[in-house]
């Protein structure tokens, strides 16, 4: 029968468990708050970018260098852990830094553990935007992962990509190996996996987790979980709908297209009207002289009497 535990024993199990939860969570920092991927304000161009050594836009070294790896801003020299000793000062700018990353472009403290770990574990190593295949050496904004397929993405792209992230490669949500319905799907290869087939001899299936891809060996997700959309395409047999007739319903697509020739033709008859309407006023504007003329015969025998137009004057006014 085993002892039974005391309360200084249950205590340090306890913490234990507690150290080794908080050393996984800092493991699994969130990409958009680990400290090389800070937003970062240009202290001469005033410009918001990631964190950088040099500014990315005027190539000025920033005052107050952040640590790729700790994120900060000044060593207090409370461990022996720096590489450059300063026993009682406190280092800040140029007189903390010790490395530049060649993966995230950030600066990296003088400290030891920093220098020789952040290069092995920066998540920037091999970060390169899906949608428009730029490092982080071709952009000054900040790199982000899909929330879905968990891929990088840049600040340009990442809204427009996570908007139609979830949309299959496919017109139905049947598995890609069988006709049943898909209950397994991945937001890489955009498509969807039955019980059986989701199943696969390469990736194993952690305990707990759900099932990898048989592809790529991303992790799934329940298709019922996701707001999963199929493709559409319009163009086609699909334009006909269900009164399509001819081979597989193009009979319908000739026709949508042959009406829309006509409509075109028929607008340019239109036009040609319009235009030879506006010729024939012009013309009809042509004999608009005679009319001149009738309006002065009407006027002519009219008399205002003596005007000045006449060439009456004030000196000429007879004296009575």
């Amino acid at each position: 029968m085993p002892k039974k535990k005391t309360g200084a024993r249950k205590k340090a199990e306890n913490r234990r468990e507690r150290e080794k939860q908080i050393r996984a969570s800092r493991a699994n920092i969130d990409l958009a708050k680990h400290p090389c991927n800070a937003s970062m304000e240009c202290d001469k161009c005033q410009r918001r970018q990631k964190n950088r050594a040099f500014c990315y836009f005027c190539n000025s070294v920033q005052k107050l260098p952040i640590c790729a790896q700790c994120g900060k801003t000044k060593c207090m020299m409370k461990s022996s852990d720096c590489v450059i000793k300063h026993a009682g000062v406190y280092s800040t700018g140029l007189a903390m830094v010790g490395a530049i990353c060649d993966f995230c472009e950030a600066w990296v403290c003088h400290g030891r553990k920093c220098l020789s770990t952040h290069a092995c574990i920066c998540p920037l190593a091999d970060a390169e935007c899906i949608e428009c295949e730029r490092s982080v050496w071709d952009h000054g904004g900040r790199m982000f992962a899909c929330s879905f397929c968990h891929n990088f993405l840049c600040e340009d792209d990442q809204f427009e990509h996570q908007a139609s992230c979830q949309v299959l490669e496919a017109e139905t949500f049947k598995c890609v190996s069988c006709n049943r319905l898909g209950q397994h799907s991945c937001l890489r290869c955009k498509a969807c996996f039955c019980d059986d087939h989701v199943r696969s001899k390469v990736f194993k299936q952690e305990k707990g987790k759900e099932p990898p891809c048989p592809k790529c060996g991303h992790e799934t997700q329940q298709t019922k979980d996701l707001s999963m959309s199929t493709r559409s395409l319009k163009f086609g047999r699909q334009t006909g709908g269900e009164d399509a007739d001819g081979a597989s319903g193009y009979d319908a697509y000739w026709k949508n297209l042959s009406s829309s020739k006509a409509g075109d033709a028929g607008d340019r008859d239109d036009e040609y009207d319009e235009y030879e309407a506006e010729d024939d006023d012009e013309d009809d504007d042509g004999g608009g002289k005679d009319s001149d003329t009738e309006t002065t015969d009407v006027f002519g025998n009219l008399s205002l009497g003596r005007t000045y137009a006449s060439g009456y004057a004030h000196y000429e006014e007879p004296e009575d």
